[in-house]
């Protein structure tokens, strides 16, 4: 048994369901109806088309008592060569049962561990991206009453075609205590010296923290990953309960993920089940523009999944990271731009505090 079913375990049968395009509601012998040129069930409804900005839609609203087991999407990564944040501009927002307040809130590239608007490969147990922009979550996200899922469409254009589907199981009833799927997305375009950026905060109840995913662009020279990360746990306010070693040691790293090559330190990227670094790049991969170049502050991308090894909580829990450097002369405190999601499950009944994701033009990587 894997161990997103042993934090959340249910019964050995249920009844497979399936939400897109073709069959938006899921309903039993209602996929493929749609018609097209080929006739009636030849893949008459593939995607949802013309998104306009400024839109919400639905991609499910599920009643009733289940478990989503796997989300695919997929959509262009830009809609011209000035409007190419596509995958920061959507916004994946998710809701269970009656809550008052989403529990997931995330630009769409971020939550699939693809920041700046960028895609990358991702080969992870819990989230897997491959080619082009082929975007999977693997989480397990149960509900009792209702789930629902909706996308946000802050990108400055229409977004011509959306593809996506949403497999789950519904039940008859889910064991307690139901542990209910969040992630949440925060930003600093510029980091504060000596204080640490915060990944996740304002989070009361019974929990277990499950993953991180850092989308780091450095803003100054020098080795940027000696910051380390610090979990809060249970009361914990001047110092952390765990409280690691260094940025590229969190996600499995070491020795600044180098290589030498010519006399040139050059940094490898990887992905593995639990933890990856697969996104790195000091060029602006998404647009052309004949009067200016492609350089850019390097960017790094890097996730992990605390799938073998969570962190429980009983009451409260809040992780930061330092944002500290070396470079010859020794550590120096530093200021980068830093994004973060924070991915965790949580009994029901916890009082967490909610604050409205950052504005659309605040999230554009820069």
């Amino acid at each position: 048994m894997n161990f997103m079913h042993d934090i959340l375990p249910y019964g050995k049968f249920g009844r497979s369901r399936a939400i897109n395009a073709e069959n938006p509601t899921g309903e039993k012998g209602k996929g493929g109806t749609a018609a097209s040129n080929l006739g009636t069930g030849r893949k008459g409804s593939p995607c949802l088309l013309n998104l306009l900005p400024g839109s919400t839609t639905v991609l499910g609203d599920i009643k009733g008592c289940g478990v989503i087991n796997h989300i695919w999407i997929t959509v262009d990564a830009k809609t011209s060569e000035g409007d190419c944040f596509v995958l920061r501009d959507l916004v994946l927002r998710m809701t269970w049962d009656d809550e008052e307040h989403p529990s997931v809130e995330v630009p769409l590239g971020d939550f699939f561990c693809c920041g700046f608007g960028k895609e990358c490969t991702v080969n992870s147990y819990s989230i897997a991206v491959v080619p082009a922009r082929g975007m999977n979550s693997y989480f397990s996200m149960p509900f009792t009453k209702r789930a629902k899922i909706e996308l946000i469409n802050e990108h400055k254009n229409p977004i011509p075609a959306f593809f996506y589907q949403i497999d789950y199981c519904l039940y008859d009833s889910l064991p307690d205590p139901v542990l209910y799927f969040h992630a949440k997305w925060n930003r600093e375009s510029v980091t504060e010296k000596k204080k640490d950026y915060t990944i996740l905060d304002g989070v009361h109840g019974r929990g277990i923290y499950v993953g991180t995913y850092l989308a780091l662009q450095t803003l100054e020279r020098y080795w940027w990953g000696e910051g380390e990360v610090k979990f809060y746990l249970d009361g914990d306010v001047e110092f952390p309960t765990i409280c690691g070693t260094g940025t590229e040691d969190y996600v499995g790293g070491s020795w600044s993920f180098a290589k030498q090559e010519d006399g040139r330190t050059v940094e490898q990227t990887y992905s593995t089940p639990f933890l990856g670094y697969p996104y790195y790049s000091k060029q602006d991969e998404l647009t052309y523009h004949p009067y200016y170049n492609d350089d850019c502050p390097p960017m790094r991308g890097m996730y992990r999944f605390h799938i073998p090894d969570p962190v429980y909580f009983e009451e409260d829990i809040r992780v930061t990271i330092q944002q500290i450097g070396m470079c010859h002369n020794g550590l120096f405190e530093r200021q980068d731009d830093v994004s973060s999601v924070a991915y965790w499950y949580q009994e029901k009944g916890g009082q967490n505090d909610y604050s409205p994701l950052l504005p659309r033009e605040e999230r554009w990587p820069r």
